[in-house]
C-alpha cells in the first residue's frame, strides 16, 4: 500500500477504529493481496519497492537486500507476513515466540499527537506450535528473525524447533534483571547454528559485561521504551550505540523504534546500528517509510552519475511521436481529411461540407484532440528519456516500455472498420526500429532512484495529496481510453455527438456508408493514444515521485499543456460545448492543476541537510 493510498484514503478512517481491528483489517487484506495470483505483481506495480544492489548487506552471513526490518510488534499474529515481504523490506522480524500461547491483556493505545503506540501488555506470544503453523504457511521470502521470550530450560527446546524456519534468533531480556542473570546460561550456541542476538533494554546497557555478549552472542538488539516519544527512543538509541561503540563492541546491533522519518534512520546508521526495525513509527510515516530511507541512504552515497547508452533511440521515439502529433494538429486546423480519406470515401470534402458542415468540424475535433495527445505522450516519452533512462532509472524505462509496447498494439483496433490507414501503419513503422534498438540497448538497466526527503515536513504530506490527484488522472485516462476505444468499435457516437451533428447515426451512413467507419477509426486512434498517455502518466505518478526530481514535476507541466489545451479549446472553436460532453475534461484540468500546485515544493525543495 503506497502512502498516497494510506495518508489520503485508509489511514482517516482507520484512525476511528479500535488499534487491533484496523491493524488485522490493514494486514488481512494486503495479505490476500499478496497471495493472490498476480497479487504481488500488483503490489510492485503500484509501490515499486525493489532495492538497489548498492544498499546490500552481508551480516550475520546473511545476504540482506537492505537493512530495514520490520519489528514484530507491528505484526504479532503473522496476518501480514506475505504482504510486508513485498513492502521493502531487507528482513522481518517473528514472534515473540514461547513455550505456551499467550494472549494479548488489552488493545494497543495509540497516542496520535505523540505519534506513539504503547505495546505494553498488547503484544501477544505464540506458542511454538502455532508460530511453527504460520510459518509454513506463509513461505516469506525474506530473511526472518525470530524473538524468544523464554529465558529457562525451555529455551533450547524452543530453538532447536525454530531453527528450519528461521534465519536468526532474538532472545528478549528487556523484562529481565542482567544483573543477576548468567548470560552463557541464554545462550544456545550448542543447539543451533543460526546466529542468536540478545533484546535488551537502553537501561540495561551499563549493566552488560560486553566481553561475555560477544562471546555468546551474535550480536545484540536494542528496545525501545514504550512510554518514551519518538525522538526521546531516537535520542537515547544514538546515545547507547556511540557508548556501545566506543567500549569497542564490535558485534552487529540493531535497533528498534526511533524512527518515524528517513531522517531518523540515517542518525542512527551514522551512529553505528547496523540494521533497524521499524515499529510505531511505520504506522505513522506509512508504508512507503522503508522505500524513502532506501532513496535518503542513495542520496547520501552520491553515486557519480553515468550516462547509459540507448536513451537517444527513447528520445527520438518521442520526438517522432511529437512530430507527428504537430502534423495531424496542422491537419486538423486545414484540410481535416486528407487525399487518401476522400479516396476511400468517394467525395471531396466539400461534398461533406454541403451536407453538413458539422460533420468535418466533428472529424476536426476527434483529429485535433488525437493531435494534442501524441505531442504530450512525445514530450513525455522524451523527458524519460533524458532524465530518466539515460541515468539508468529502471522505472523510467518500464513505463516507457509498457506505454509505447500498447501504443503499437492499438493499430489492431482498426481492424474490422473497413478502412486502414495507410498512413498511420507508416508512421507505426518509422517509430518501431527507434523503440526497438532503444529497448534493446537498455534493457541491462537496474537503476534505483534516490531522494532528497528525509522529514514528514508539509511539503512531503502536500506532494501525498498531489500525488493522488496524479494516479486519479493517470487511471481516469486510461478508463477514458477505453471506454472512447469501446464506443469506437460499437455504436461509434454517443448521444452528445449526435446532437451535435443534428442527424441520427442511419442518416450519415444513407449519405456515405464509408463515412461512420472513417470517423471510428479516427476514434480508435485517440482511444489508443490516450491509452499510452494515461498509461504514462499513471506511472510517473507512482513511479516518479522522489523529492527533488524537479524534472518531473517539469515534465508533468509541459507535456499536460498540447492535450488540454487541444481538446478543450476545440470543442469552442466548433461550437460543441455541451457541459456534460466536457465535464470529465475540466474534472481532468482541475485535478491536473491541483496535483501540479500541491507537488511543487516537494519536487524544487533544496537539499539542506543537517
Amino acid at each position: 500500500m503506497p502512502d498516497w493510498s494510506y495518508h489520503v484514503l485508509f489511514k482517516p478512517v482507520l484512525s476511528k477504529l479500535p488499534a487491533k481491528i484496523s491493524r488485522e483489517f490493514i494486514h488481512k487484506t494486503m495479505n490476500r493481496i499478496a497471495t493472490t495470483p498476480g497479487g504481488k505483481q500488483v503490489i510492485h506495480f503500484l509501490g515499486r519497492e525493489e532495492s538497489s544492489h548498492l544498499l546490500k548487506k552481508n551480516i550475520l552471513q546473511i545476504e540482506l537486500e537492505n537493512s530495514i526490518g520490520l519489528s514484530c510488534r507491528i505484526d504479532p499474529n503473522l496476518s501480514g507476513t506475505q504482504a510486508f515481504a513485498n513492502l521493502g523490506f531487507g528482513f522481518i522480524e517473528v514472534g515473540p515466540v514461547g513455550k505456551m500461547s499467550i494472549p494479548s491483556q488489552k488493545n494497543p493505545i495509540i497516542h496520535h499527537l505523540e505519534q506513539r503506540i504503547d505495546f505494553s501488555e498488547s503484544t501477544p506470544t505464540l506458542s511454538v506450535e502455532q508460530a511453527i503453523t504460520k510459518l509454513r504457511k506463509h513461505n516469506v521470502n525474506k530473511p526472518i528473525f525470530i524473538r524468544i521470550t523464554e529465558n529457562d530450560q525451555h529455551l533450547e527446546e524452543i530453538t532447536e524447533r525454530l531453527a528450519p524456519f528461521t534465519d536468526g534468533f532474538v532472545i528478549d531480556m528487556t523484562n529481565h534483571s542482567l544483573i543477576d542473570t548468567d548470560i552463557r546460561t541464554l545462550s544456545v550456541s550448542h543447539a543451533t547454528s543460526k546466529p542468536t542476538l540478545l533484546a535488551i533494554g537502553e537501561n540495561q546497557v551499563e549493566d552488560l559485561p560486553l566481553h561475555e555478549i560477544e562471546q555468546n552472542f551474535s550480536g545484540v538488539v536494542l528496545e525501545e521504551g514504550n512510554q518514551k516519544e519518538n525522538e526521546e527512543t531516537l535520542s537515547s538509541h544514538v546515545k547507547t550505540l556511540k557508548f556501545l561503540r566506543e567500549h569497542h563492541f564490535s558485534l552487529p546491533i540493531i535497533t528498534v523504534g526511533g524512527i518515524v522519518q528517513p531522517r531518523d534512520a540515517l542518525k542512527l546508521l551514522h551512529a553505528g546500528a547496523d540494521m533497524l526495525l521499524l515499529s510505531h513509527g511505520y504506522v505513522f510515516a506509512g508504508p512507503g517509510l522503508p522505500k524513502r530511507i532506501k532513496e535518503a541512504q542513495l542520496d547520501e552515497i552520491n553515486v557519480a552519475p553515468v550516462s547509459y547508452q540507448g536513451w537517444e533511440w527513447y528520445w527520438l521515439f518521442g520526438l517522432f511521436i511529437m512530430i507527428g502529433g504537430l502534423f495531424a494538429l496542422i491537419l486538423s486546423m486545414t484540410t481535416i481529411i486528407l487525399p487518401y480519406d476522400e479516396y476511400f470515401l468517394g467525395m471531396p470534402r466539400e461534398s461533406i461540407y454541403y451536407f453538413n458542415e458539422r460533420i468535418l468540424f466533428f472529424m476536426a475535433h476527434d483529429r485535433m484532440t488525437l493531435a494534442g495527445t501524441m505531442i504530450s505522450g512525445g514530450i513525455i516519452y522524451m523527458f524519460l528519456a533524458r532524465y530518466g533512462i539515460r541515468n539508468g532509472m529502471l522505472w523510467a524505462k518500464q513505463a516507457t516500455d509498457i506505454a509505447a509496447i500498447i501504443g503499437f498494439l492499438g493499430i489492431f483496433l482498426f481492424i474490422g472498420y473497413g478502412y486502414f490507414d495507410w498512413l498511420h501503419m507508416l508512421f507505426w513503422l518509422v517509430l518501431l526500429p527507434f523503440y526497438c534498438i532503444g529497448y534493446f540497448q537498455t534493457n541491462r538497466l537496474r537503476g534505483t532512484p534516490s531522494s532528497s526527503n528525509r522529514d514528514n515536513d508539509h511539503h512531503w504530506k502536500n506532494s501525498l495529496y498531489g500525488q493522488f490527484c496524479f494516479v486519479i488522472l493517470g487511471f481516469s485516462f486510461v478508463l477514458g481510453s477505453i471506454i472512447i476505444s469501446y464506443i469506437g468499435i460499437t455504436s461509434v457516437f454517443v448521444q452528445t455527438d449526435l446532437l451535435y451533428l443534428c442527424m441520427p447515426a442511419d442518416m450519415l451512413q444513407s449519405f456515405n456508408e464509408k463515412l461512420i467507419p472513417v470517423i471510428a477509426h479516427d476514434r480508435a486512434g485517440f482511444g489508443s493514444a490516450l491509452l499510452s498517455v494515461g498509461l504514462l502518466v499513471l506511472m510517473v505518478a507512482l513511479w516518479g515521485y522522489h523529492q527533488g526530481s524537479r524534472w518531473v514535476w517539469w515534465m508533468l507541466l509541459i507535456g499536460g499543456v498540447p492535450a488540454f489545451a487541444s481538446g478543450i479549446s476545440v470543442h469552442f472553436a466548433i461550437g460543441y460545448t455541451t457541459f456534460i460532453h466536457l465535464l470529465p475534461a475540466y474534472f481532468a484540468l482541475v485535478i491536473y492543476l491541483i496535483g501540479l500546485s500541491l507537488s511543487y515544493r516537494f519536487f524544487h525543495s533544496k537539499r539542506e541537510f543537517n
